[in-house]
């Protein structure tokens, strides 16, 4: 994977924006490898997904929404499937999940990776097969637990002590043994935001390598009959577009796979090098493709396990973002704008849309950048720098933080962000008692919704004194 650094998202001292925009020659066009593989602008200037103008699935469906490119989706979860032809490919669910999405990645050949009781609950509705699917999490409750072990799952993922423990009653009582990786802490530290960096010392997730609790937990789970040891499990964090952060929990993890065999007696047949792979939210992004990946990826494990003379396990990647992202972008309806004096003589547009903050949550929570574009119709003005901003009462309610649109933007255009399939919908709040978007599936110009509008009447439905 391509190395770059991480990015601040802030503006060069002396300019009102990051010194990798720039702007465009043209403003209505669209930058294609931001945005899934159907979308284009029609003779209008309108955007198409899916052989869809979103002028008419607007009409129909309102703003703001998300829409969801079903033949992107189908095709980048095609391509780690075939690029990573020697890995178990394990969709993960936490970026975008509906028993659609469910049963599209069973279809193409995938696994399901789920890390809650509703996200397990969401596959079986959809008829997944319980053997393709790993449980993550790092407090999972024992009804969790316990509906797990009832379906059948493949692999459940442990991250604690108390959780073996707990594990290991559960399956007694139902006279089963249950199939167990551990996740381990490699204790480094990935290029990416600290929120979504997962391997580093101090965090909550798994077992540490460097304090010998990964080894105590492996030690523990083989000596249990209720457990079956299926081997070692890592994730490094999202968003990352660096290889040496792979590289470097492989080196650790295979050496801990070696340790288990010389100590105790024990070849365990798997490995997962988790997912985090980044897309492209805006022209600074670079990511590679599938196949590039499993080739990398394929060399630092073997490479490292011919070092130790170890047979080469049986590998497993959980890519989300890398599959749902670009397969999405978000619909909004512009209420207002307003121009804004900025230092040295410059000025920004807010563009004020119809969601915000409470449909994508990322740029307030992680700093993230977006792109957009105008989405009705074309315009024969400039480029302005302008910021897009949502409705809610918060200052940090922005949406795209800098992009150039064009100069007429007015109240009734449709703005459309890409990108937006992960963790958007599925971070997505009620906040200012504001309903959630639906989630629309578009393919040769049809539309589908996979997941409705929340109304008003469902939020009131949960408040007990209402009448």
């Amino acid at each position: 994977m391509r190395a770059r650094e991480v990015r601040s998202g802030q503006a060069e001292a002396g300019h009102p924006r990051p010194s990798w925009l720039r702007p465009p020659e043209d403003v209505n066009d669209l930058v294609p490898q931001l945005w899934s593989s159907t979308a284009t602008k029609n003779t209008d200037g309108a955007l198409q997904v899916g052989g869809v103008d979103v002028r008419e699935l607007v009409a129909e469906h309102g703003t703001p929404a998300y829409l969801l490119d079903e033949a992107d989706f189908r095709a980048r979860a095609r391509a780690f499937r075939e690029g990573f032809k020697d890995f178990a490919v394990y969709y993960g669910g936490k970026a975008f999940l509906c028993t659609t999405v469910v049963r599209w990645v069973m279809e193409e050949g995938l696994n399901l990776d789920i890390c809650s009781g509703g996200e397990l609950a969401v596959a079986l509705r959809a008829g997944a097969d319980p053997k393709r699917l790993g449980f993550h999490g790092n407090n999972k409750s024992e009804a969790e637990l316990a509906r797990a072990l009832d379906a059948g799952i493949g692999r459940i993922i442990v991250d604690s002590f108390h959780e073996i423990e707990r594990l290991t009653r559960l399956a007694a009582e139902r006279g089963v043994v249950a199939p167990v990786m551990v996740r381990v802490t490699a204790g480094i530290e990935a290029h990416t935001h600290a929120y979504i960096a997962t391997a580093h010392q101090d965090q909550k997730f798994g077992f540490s390598i460097t304090t010998g609790d990964a080894f105590d937990a492996v030690a523990r789970i083989n000596e249990t009959a209720e457990l079956e040891l299926l081997g070692l499990h890592s994730h490094i964090g999202s968003q990352i577009f660096d290889s040496s952060g792979f590289e470097m929990a492989a080196r650790r993890l295979i050496a801990l796979h070696a340790r288990v065999s010389d100590e105790l007696g024990v070849d365990m047949p798997e490995l997962d090098l988790g997912g985090g792979f980044g897309i492209a939210y805006t022209t600074q992004d670079d990511p590679s493709d599938p196949a590039q990946l499993a080739t990398e990826l394929g060399k630092i494990v073997e490479h490292e396990c011919k070092a130790l003379d170890l047979a080469v396990p049986k590998l497993s990647i959980e890519p989300g973002r890398a599959i749902v992202g670009p397969a999405v972008c978000t619909v909004y309806t512009v209420g207002t704008t307003k121009e804004v004096a900025l230092d040295f003589g410059e000025s920004r547009t807010y563009v004020s849309v119809d969601g915000g903050m409470s449909d994508n949550i990322r740029t307030a929570l992680y700093d993230a950048d977006y792109s957009c574009t105008l989405a009705n119709r074309y315009s024969d003005e400039g480029p302005r720098l302008s910021r897009v901003v949502g409705k809610h009462c918060e200052s940090g309610d922005v949406v795209v933080k800098d992009e150039f649109l064009p100069a007429d933007v007015a109240p009734g255009d449709l703005v459309a962000v890409p990108g937006t399939g992960a963790y958007c919908r599925s971070m997505a709040s009620n906040y200012n008692h504001v309903p959630r978007p639906p989630v629309i599936a578009v393919k040769d110009g049809r539309t589908r919704v996979v997941v409705r509008r929340e109304t008003e009447d469902d939020m009131l439905s949960l408040d007990m004194g209402a009448e």
